[in-house]
């Protein structure tokens, strides 16, 4: 569950859990009535794990199978009772099992020793899989396998295409294909920052073949901002790719991790700008610290959370929010992203307040970046 916090903080990782919960206690109990008395105890513990208790008579092969199967239908449950796809991405479910030996004189510490051989080989799991995933990230890292798509940012005045965000996908078809579970990855294994450069260069090599001179929109974590390589690094690319020029790049300063050496994020900030390189905060509404960021940051371009965005229509209170940030961004002179439109009433919404610009699927969906795609949007 500590993966989930870092993704989606502690109040979505909650609700997630609560709903696992609760699927968990429905479909245990929906099982026993089905297994008549073989399954003696269901517990759920808090953390990232459950245990159920079989009775095993004679029949062992079966009671392996109902293992199997009950786990897949757990599975399958809690996937579909969960809110977000994004979410669902991150639930990994391995099981193992072992059996309660007589030969205790207690019976909580046979049922104790069961329990933590079978949680242990269940971790091992995890770790051959941790492993398999490292091998995985490994190469593309080294083979530079990652694919470009884009979504349009529109002018809200205009009602044209003002901008492009480039987002990153991995190898087609692999569990690695979707950012999510991508950049996850990449940060439990020690790559993020090697990802994020290999995206760059994606970047670069994209508006090279389409001869695009749209702004474009490049996500970078501040552990890579912060990085003391990443200024030499990104003039190195600037030198390889000459086409491209500094000031049509923004980079959107995604998720706030937390930076040792802050200054040295500021300070590459302030090196960026001097080659023309602009900024943007994402994800602004969504917590406090994106608003100490944009003091510290004074981004160019301020995005806002598409949580606060979604059936803003319907809510008073974030519409009143949208507001707020509005003002803000005028005192600092930051220009307006409103992420995440579906609707055509929230369109309203936001060209009411006049916001600068908007993003969402009411507009268009990510999709390769090509000069076919440019051409036809």
């Amino acid at each position: 569950m500590s993966d989930l916090i870092q993704w989606f903080g502690t109040s979505e990782t909650e609700k997630a859990i609560q709903t696992i919960k609760k699927t968990f206690h429905e479909v245990i109990e929906r099982e026993q009535g089905l297994r008549k008395n073989k399954m003696l105890l269901a517990d759920y513990h808090y953390g990232d794990g459950f245990s159920i208790y079989f009775q095993v008579e004679d029949d062992v092969e079966q009671r392996v199978y109902d293992v199997d199967a009950l786990m897949k239908k757990l599975y399958n449950e809690m996937k579909r009772a969960l809110p977000s796809d994004e979410v669902t991405s991150q639930l990994i479910v391995d099981k193992e099992f072992m059996f309660i030996e007589k030969r205790y004189p207690v019976v909580q510490d046979a049922i104790y020793t069961a329990r933590k051989q079978a949680l242990t080989m269940a971790e091992k799991r995890v770790q051959s899989e941790y492993l398999e995933m490292r091998y995985e990230m490994s190469k593309i890292i080294s083979k530079k396998k990652i694919r470009m798509f884009a979504q349009p940012i529109m002018d809200m005045m205009k009602n044209e295409i003002h901008a492009w965000e480039m987002l990153a996908r991995g190898p087609e078809g692999t569990d690695l294909e979707m950012p999510l579970r991508l950049f996850a990855v990449a940060r439990q294994t020690g790559n993020l920052y090697d990802l994020e450069m290999i995206v760059l260069e994606k970047t670069f090599e994209k508006i090279k073949e389409t001869g695009c001179h749209q702004e474009i929109f490049v996500n970078f974590t501040p552990l890579t901002l912060g990085n003391k390589w990443f200024v030499q690094d990104l003039q190195t690319q600037l030198n390889k790719f000459s086409m491209v020029n500094p000031r049509q790049i923004i980079i959107e300063m995604t998720e706030q991790d937390t930076v040792e050496e802050k200054k040295v994020l500021i300070d590459n900030v302030k090196q960026l700008r001097s080659l023309g390189i602009r900024f943007a905060l994402d994800d602004t509404g969504a917590g406090y610290s994106n608003f100490n960021s944009i003091g510290e940051i004074l981004p160019e371009i301020i995005k806002i959370d598409r949580a606060l965005i979604q059936n803003i229509h319907e809510s008073s209170v974030n519409e009143s929010i949208l507001k707020g940030i509005l003002l803000v961004a005028k005192e600092v002179g930051s220009r307006v992203v409103a992420e995440g439109i579906e609707k055509m009433e929230e369109v309203s919404v936001l060209s009411k307040h006049e916001v600068d610009f908007a993003q969402g699927y009411y507009f268009a969906r990510p999709s390769d970046f090509t000069h076919q795609m440019l051409s036809s949007m």
